[in-house]
C-alpha cells in the first residue's frame, strides 16, 4: 500500500479528527466525534507501518522503540498542526497513534471555562494548579490556554517541563522557556529542582507521575512560584 503520512496528516486536519491510528492488518484510521472511521479499504502492512514510522521519527526515538518497545515525541505538520506521537511495538509490528494538537490556542471564553475566576487564580503570586480529568477531557487545551494569558498580560518568566513538548509559546510579555524529557532534562523531577535556580514566576509540569514530582512541585509552590500542573 504506497501512502504518504503527510496525506494522512491532511486528511487528520481537513476531517477535524482528534487522533490518527496506524495498525498493521487495518487501514489507516481516525477518530472524529468519538468514532473511528477508516481512510482507506486497504490495511496496512508491515512494510506500510514501518515506511510511515521511518517518515516521522527521529533516530533517538527509533533507538528507544528497538530498546524499550516504545517511544512518545512532537511532531510539526508544516503550519498547520503539531501532533502528539506514540510509536509503539505489538506482535512485533509497528504501530503509531497520532493526536492532533492545534497550532490556536483557545481563549478562557472559547473553552466555556469561568473567566473571572481563572483570572483571580493566574494572578496569584505562588500555589499549586492542578487541571484533572480522563485521557481526552482537555487538561492540555486548558492549560495552554492558561500559560498564553500569563504570557500575553504578564512580565513572568514561564518554565514548561512536558513529554513532549506539545503547545509552543512565544515569547510575549513572558520569557518562555521550553523544556522536553528525554532532551533537555531526564525527568519531572529533575527539572523542577533546577527550575528554583533559574529564576522562575511560573512552572507548568506537563504530567505529575510519581511521588518525587508530585514532592517537587508542592516544594516549589510553597517557595513563591505559581505551580501548574496535571492528573489523570
Amino acid at each position: 500500500m504506497a501512502i504518504e503520512i503527510n496525506d494522512l496528516l491532511k486528511m487528520v486536519v481537513e476531517r477535524d479528527a482528534s487522533d490518527l491510528h496506524i495498525s498493521v492488518g487495518r487501514p489507516p484510521t481516525i477518530r472524529v466525534d468519538g468514532r473511528l472511521e477508516n481512510l482507506s479499504s486497504e490495511p496496512l502492512t508491515p512494510e506500510d507501518s514501518v515506511g510511515l514510522m521511518e517518515a516521522i521519527t527521529p533516530d533517538r526515538y527509533r533507538e528507544e522503540v528497538q530498546e524499550i518497545g516504545s517511544c512518545d515525541f512532537g511532531y510539526a505538520f508544516g503550519n498547520l498542526a503539531r501532533f502528539r506521537v506514540s510509536v509503539l511495538r505489538a506482535r512485533g509490528n509497528i504501530g503509531i497513534v497520532m493526536r492532533l494538537i492545534p497550532f490556536r490556542i483557545l481563549t478562557f471564553e472559547q473553552l466555556g471555562l469561568p473567566v473571572g475566576a481563572i483570572k483571580e487564580l493566574l494572578a496569584r503570586p505562588r500555589g499549586l494548579i492542578l487541571v484533572v480529568g480522563p485521557t481526552g477531557s482537555g487538561k492540555t487545551t486548558t492549560l495552554a490556554s492558561m500559560i498564553d494569558f500569563v504570557n500575553a498580560n504578564m512580565d513572568h518568566h514561564i518554565i514548561t517541563i512536558e513529554d513532549p513538548i506539545e503547545y509552543s509559546h512565544p515569547h510575549k510579555r513572558s520569557i518562555v522557556t521550553h523544556r522536553e524529557l528525554n532532551i533537555d532534562t531526564p525527568s519531572f523531577a529533575h527539572a523542577l529542582r533546577q527550575a528554583l535556580r533559574q529564576d522562575p514566576d511560573v512552572i507548568l509540569v506537563g504530567e505529575m507521575r510519581d511521588l518525587e514530582t508530585m514532592e517537587a512541585a508542592i516544594t516549589a509552590s510553597e517557595t513563591g512560584h505559581l505551580v501548574f500542573a496535571t492528573l489523570h
